[in-house]
């Protein structure tokens, strides 16, 4: 039975983010993605001219995903439940299929992130995510609040570094962190607790 052109996209997506979180994306050659999927490199060719374009797939799932979140943002209240809906849903993302193993390569590999469009992309959907969870307050106090609460949970993956740790616990502790950000933004500070 022959595979499906989406198919075969995603199978060299997964090989290649495990040989690069193996082996870093600097030491991973795409002739050796080809042979582990058992294919040869024209194929792979045929799918991905680059190993950058591979990144650029992983990195354009994640834009089409907050570009939604933001759109979504965008329609409710500046209110502390929007804001921790906005989080919950942006952990969603980051808790679910292999974003947990995209979220380690891009850890592992910043300087090759950094250095390709679509690390600009991704660090400009940040910002437009963090203006949505600080919507209401431009204080810069409610930007860098906003900025590490979205850090929180995304650096969960390489800063909780207890071992055996599950995801889901994981998740709630960036959360609860997350949390303590967000109920700052939009109160004065006489008003914190």
């Amino acid at each position: 039975m022959r595979e499906s052109t989406g198919g075969t996209r995603e199978r060299i997506k997964a090989v290649a983010l495990e040989l690069f979180t193996e082996q870093g994306y600097e030491k991973t050659s795409l002739r050796e993605i080809a042979e582990r999927l058992n294919v040869t490199k024209a194929a792979l060719y045929y799918h991905f001219k680059s190993k950058d374009e591979i990144v650029s797939s992983f990195v354009e799932d994640r834009l089409d995903r907050m570009d939604e979140l933001v759109a979504w943002a965008e329609g409710q209240p500046a209110t502390l439940e929007t804001r921790r809906a906005i989080l919950g849903r942006y952990a969603d993302t980051m808790f679910a299929g292999d974003q947990p193993s995209v979220m380690r390569f891009f850890e592992q590999n910043q300087t090759v992130l950094k250095s390709l469009a679509a690390g600009q992309q991704m660090r400009d959907r940040m910002f437009g995510l963090a203006n949505a969870l600080c919507r209401g307050d431009d204080s810069p106090g409610a930007q860098l609040r906003a900025v590490l609460a979205l850090f929180a949970v995304h650096s969960s993956w390489f800063a909780v570094r207890t071992p055996g740790i599950t995801d889901a616990e994981r998740r709630r502790i960036a959360m609860e962190v997350a949390d303590e950000l967000l109920a700052a933004i939009g109160s004065r500070p006489d008003e914190r607790s």
